[in-house]
């Protein structure tokens, strides 16, 4: 399988960091790995005039990863929740890649429901956290869940969508973080074989 592994954290030694070397080593026996640390690479965020809808040009630097995206069988993200939303780096990602003729089609003039483009039968994001999931549930809504699982997974038609929350990381223990790296290489690895 092609698995498209995207990091969004600017800290090394991070849990997001650990998480996503650890998914990458763990999965490369038996699948092709993209993997790309957004902030490592200096991944440009900002949408170019020649990239909005009504022009609909790919610049040079995104076309790389709009290739990975197109042949991907899965899709593992991995960013801190900072303020409800992923870090601006991999907003950025989303706005520049994930564009009309590669992640999405339209059957009608752009009005309706999306045309399916892609084969993404798996998709994962991986949250870490400060804020406790009352907290989260009741004051905030929980707006990752939303903006993962319907306007980004369900508009791509991915079949299988599965999202974790590790809370409250400033608090955690070496033996927690471990535990989560843990459930997270089980989880992606039962998805992938079923």
């Amino acid at each position: 399988m092609n698995l498209l592994i995207l990091l969004a954290h600017p800290r090394q030694g991070s849990l997001n960091h650990s998480l996503a070397e650890r998914l990458k080593d763990n999965l490369s026996h038996g699948h092709t790995i993209f993997f790309h640390d957004l902030y490592a690479e200096g991944f440009d965020p900002l949408l170019k005039e020649n990239e909005l809808l009504d022009k609909n040009e790919f610049s040079e630097d995104v076309l790389p990863y709009c290739r990975e995206l197109q042949i991907a069988d899965a899709v593992i993200i991995i960013h801190p929740n900072w303020w409800g939303q992923p870090p601006a780096i991999l907003k950025g990602w989303i706005d520049r890649v994930i564009r009309l003729g590669v992640g999405y089609g339209f059957e009608d003039n752009g009005e309706g429901a999306p045309a399916k483009l892609l084969a993404i039968r798996n998709f994962f994001v991986f949250n870490t956290s400060n804020t406790s999931e009352e907290r989260e549930h009741t004051v905030f809504h929980d707006p990752l869940e939303y903006i993962w699982k319907e306007c980004i997974a369900g508009f791509l038609q991915a079949e299988k969508f599965d999202r974790s929350v590790f809370r409250i990381v400033i608090t955690s223990t070496p033996e927690e973080r471990e535990q989560w790296v843990r459930d997270s290489l089980e989880l992606v690895n039962q998805r992938l074989s079923s």
